[in-house]
């Protein structure tokens, strides 16, 4: 059965890059070896549905994702995050964030592509909720199989610095940090109250600053306030930001307590 399946794949792939309209120059300004025959179709199924409109280069790399800069077809900048790997340490990780909720927890045992497009599902509903709470994160646009489509944060293909990078390279003022970390503290807050949902691995490493904005980024294992762990991930995301903007960066922040019951009203 999986040999027929794999067949009529080649078949309808071959169908569509034997179409003049569709040839690979057409839409792929970069191909990687990387890209599967299913990849293939998903991007090219997206450019039918007219989501997109040319796939560009890299942007960033990851052991199970990456992500390129697009156009679509009003001229727009896209980012287009494709889920191209499970490691088995992505299947481990993962359970932390599906076990006890009941959404999720049976994609585990899903064979990899199947994983992938349920994982990138679920990044494309938490984007949807936290974008309609207020929360400063990509629009999300639309998600095909493995993969994701948002608003592109940056500029001709160049992505907006991580909050960490900013720091590094010295393109905050330290006069803004503690401006910059209340913004985060909003974002979590509307996350909590707006969208009902745990953000679950927030660091300065998933925050982009771009045009006076904190964009949260990476939002795929993010979890419902019903999940048990839920305010397990809250306390530790708030750690994080205590840590950076308290330990490391020298701004006087709130103890962890106190923002827990800023963002819960406890």
């Amino acid at each position: 059965m999986e040999d027929e399946v794999e067949k009529r794949v080649d078949a309808e792939l071959n169908r569509r890059l034997s179409q003049p309209r569709l040839k690979d120059k057409d839409l792929f300004e970069v191909v990687e070896e990387v890209f599967d025959r299913r990849t293939v179709l998903g991007v090219m199924e997206l450019r039918r549905r007219r989501c997109i409109k040319v796939l560009k280069g890299v942007v960033s790399a990851g052991k199970e994702a990456r992500v390129y800069w697009a156009k679509g077809f009003s001229g727009e900048d896209l980012a287009v995050k494709i889920y191209l790997t499970v490691t088995a340490e992505f299947r481990k990780s993962i359970w932390r964030y599906i076990r006890g909720d009941p959404r999720y927890e049976w994609i585990g045992k899903l064979p990899r592509h199947k994983l992938m497009a349920v994982w990138a599902r679920k990044e494309f509903s938490n984007l949807k909720r936290m974008y309609e709470a207020g929360v400063e994160v990509p629009q999300p646009c639309c998600v095909y199989q493995n993969i994701l489509v948002m608003r592109f944060i940056g500029r001709d293909g160049v992505r907006a610095p991580l909050l960490k990078e900013a720091v590094e390279h010295g393109l905050l003022d330290t006069s803004e940090y503690e401006e910059v970390f209340w913004r985060i503290v909003d974002n979590v807050k509307k996350m909590y109250r707006g969208a009902g949902l745990v953000h679950g691995d927030l660091s300065e490493y998933n925050v982009m600053l771009w045009e006076g904005r904190t964009y949260i980024i990476d939002v795929s294992q993010a979890v419902r306030l019903d999940h048990p762990n839920a305010h397990e991930f809250l306390r530790r995301d708030l750690g994080n930001l205590v840590r950076f903007f308290g330990d490391e960066l020298g701004v006087s922040v709130p103890t962890v307590d106190e923002l827990i019951r800023e963002v819960t009203e406890e």
